[in-house]
Formats: C-alpha cells, sequence, structure tokens
C-alpha cells in the first residue's frame, strides 16, 4: 500500500457520536475538558462550559458525584453549548439518572460500580438512551483480580483490565464504547495505548495522562505522552489533565494539535530564543504580541524574529513577521521585506498589517 494512503490506527475505530460530535473511524481528534465547577451549581457550570467552549473546547465532561446534583446537571445538560458526559463512580444509579437527564455519553469505571449486575443495569440504560459509554481505566482503581497479580506489569494490568470490560460489552450487544486506560506515569501511558490500538484496533480511544500536574509540567508530560501517541495515529479524543483553569488545558490541546499539524483553530506564533547579535529586548515583544493573539481565530503564522539571521529567512513559511534590528525592525510578508519600523511602533505596526492583510482576524482582542 502506497504510505500516503496508508491507514493510521484512528481511522480504524468505530465512530462514536457524543452528541453532535464524531469521535472515532477517521474522525477529527476533539478536545475535551471537565468542569471544575459544583454541578448542583449549574450557573457557574454553565458559565465555565461557555468559557471553554470558547477556547474550542468540543465535549466537556461534569462530575456527578450523588444525587443532590442530577437537577443541576439536567439543566446544564439542557443549556449546554457543548455534548455533556457524566462522570459516575461508585454508584450506579447516579449513572442511570444521568443517562435519563439528557447526557450525551457516561463516563464509568465498571471496576467501581460493584456487581456485573449493576454494571449490566448501566448499560442497558444507555442503551435504551442511545447514548455511548467510555469505559475509563484507571490505574488506580484497576478490576481488583487484575490488580492482584504479580505476573502483569501496570501497562499489562491496565490493557488485561480494559479488555474484560470490553468484551463484557460486547456480550451484552452494547458496542458505542469509548475506551481509556489513564496512568500518570509517560512510558506507562505510551505502553499502554500502543498495546490497545493492536489488540482493539476497532474501540475508539480517549487518550491522556491522567494527575499530570500543574501547567509547567503537565504541559510537558501530556505533550510528551499524548503527542507521541498522536503522531503515531493513536487517539480519537483527548483530554489534557492539569492542575489549573480548565482553559488552560483546551488551549494546550490545540497548540498541540497544531504542532504536530493536525488542526488549527489559531495563530501560531514563531519567535526565536534570542543571542547575542539581539539589538533589541525581544522577551517582552514577543510576549505582546502573543498576548494580543491570544483571542484570534485565525490559523495564521506570525513571526517574531531577533535579527536578521533568523529573520525573513528562517521564517519565510509565516504570514507575516517581523525582524528587529538597532532601533528598528524589518516588517515581512512570506519572507519578502514589506518596511521598516521604529522600535516602538514593532508590535503596533505588525498587529496593524495583520488586520490589513486578515480583515477582521483582530475583532476578538
Amino acid at each position: 500500500m502506497d504510505s500516503s494512503t496508508q491507514k493510521l490506527p484512528r481511522d480504524l475505530t468505530r465512530r462514536v457520536m457524543v452528541g453532535n460530535v464524531a469521535v472515532g473511524g477517521g474522525a477529527p481528534v476533539s478536545v475535551q475538558s471537565m468542569c471544575t465547577t459544583k454541578t448542583a451549581d449549574a450557573a457557574a457550570t454553565l458559565a465555565q462550559i461557555r468559557r471553554l467552549a470558547d477556547a474550542g473546547c468540543e465535549i466537556i465532561r461534569v462530575a456527578v458525584p450523588n444525587a443532590d446534583s442530577l437537577d443541576g446537571f439536567e439543566r446544564i445538560c439542557a443549556e449546554s453549548p457543548l455534548p455533556v458526559i457524566a462522570d459516575i463512580h461508585f454508584d450506579y444509579r447516579l449513572a442511570l439518572g444521568a443517562a435519563a437527564r439528557g447526557a450525551a455519553a457516561l463516563r464509568v469505571n465498571p471496576g467501581n460500580i460493584g456487581s456485573w449486575e449493576r454494571v449490566d443495569a448501566v448499560i442497558d440504560a444507555c442503551g435504551e438512551a442511545g447514548i455511548p459509554i467510555r469505559i475509563g481505566v484507571n490505574a488506580g482503581s484497576l478490576d481488583e483480580k487484575v490488580a492482584a497479580r504479580q505476573d502483569l506489569t501496570l501497562p499489562e494490568k491496565l490493557v488485561a483490565s480494559a479488555e474484560g470490560f470490553v468484551e463484557h460489552f460486547r456480550e451484552r450487544g452494547f458496542l458505542d464504547v469509548v475506551l481509556s486506560a489513564k496512568a500518570h506515569s509517560v512510558p506507562t501511558t505510551l505502553a499502554t495505548y500502543r498495546k490497545l490500538s493492536k489488540t482493539l484496533p476497532d474501540v475508539p480511544l480517549h487518550v491522556g495522562v491522567t494527575e499530570a500536574g500543574t501547567i509547567r509540567q503537565g504541559t510537558v508530560k501530556n505533550a510528551a505522552g499524548v503527542g507521541i501517541l498522536l503522531e503515531e495515529g493513536i487517539g480519537d479524543t483527548m483530554r489534557l489533565s492539569l492542575t489549573a483553569d480548565p482553559v488552560e488545558e483546551v488551549a494546550v490541546a490545540w497548540e498541540l494539535l497544531s504542532a504536530l499539524g493536525m488542526r488549527r483553530r489559531s495563530p501560531e506564533l514563531v519567535s526565536c530564543p534570542t543571542c547575542g547579535r539581539c539589538q533589541v529586548d525581544m522577551i517582552p515583544i514577543a510576549e505582546e504580541v502573543g498576548r494580543r493573539l491570544a483571542s484570534v481565530k485565525a490559523p495564521i503564522t506570525v513571526a517574531v524574529m531577533g535579527c536578521v539571521v533568523n529573520g525573513p529567512g528562517e521564517a519565510s513559511d509565516a504570514d507575516l513577521g517581523v525582524a528587529c534590528g538597532h532601533g528598528q525592525a524589518m516588517l515581512f510578508e512570506g519572507g519578502r521585506p514589506l518596511r521598516k519600523v521604529p522600535a516602538d511602533k514593532i508590535v503596533d505596526e505588525l498587529m496593524a498589517e495583520i488586520e490589513r492583510r486578515f480583515p477582521g482576524a483582530l475583532d476578538a482582542c
């Protein structure tokens, strides 16, 4: 087969619909996050969902920790601009309630739901509601029999637990399944998902490094783990877990997809790291350009370069850019010089040129 037409693992998975978002079957890798608000407070949760939607989130998950949160959950599902997944642990009755109150999907870990009879009740409820289930297996909550085995590594335990659950769902005739098997270790994540992609090639995979940490550490771990998997064609939807405002998760997810050349919705800023040749204070210039570009919803590439060495030549593929020099900068388009601008006007002139070349691009700023 010609390498240009060779199918990736994500092209071979079964397509599952989470609300109006396709997951699997070659659909674009979708971006998810999870609300940090109390689900019982529907107004606060909906406000956060709208912020996440503006940032590019496509599927949202909310916790349903108790029966008191079900009324709020129902309102959230009715008013949310995004499909809402109910995150359920321990009490299968909450899963039944969420399925009946408008959930676009459920996320359950069969390992902590209880007996198979309870798991089957959840499967039946989702079948009747016509909604999918994400089977979410975590390193900290494996099937008890699998967890007790000393002959298996952690990735092998995660895979064995996931396979057992998927097989049970299939025996019940329920196929609208998305699967995750998460750990906080990048090597464990890679080994687990690579194996799952081979042993369950038809099951869409939700990828991510769980409990990855705060913004810096969490971004690095997710970029390493999820980035490698996506480049290998593994992963149909993703949540990049960060101990931060969930809007940051969405921003990092889109940066990752953009860096891999998979999906673009926002500008890319190309900027050099500076060196002794630089004759302007580059860092605040690049930071200010990045700040002004943050709300632009256009997949343009903008370059801020410190000198002629890394100027129009290395950034010739940028839509627009500046190469800084002593007291001034050269504004360029696609590597072609346009005009010189004074050092104190670099950012303003660059942004004005963006508006001229891409009318309306800065309207959201």
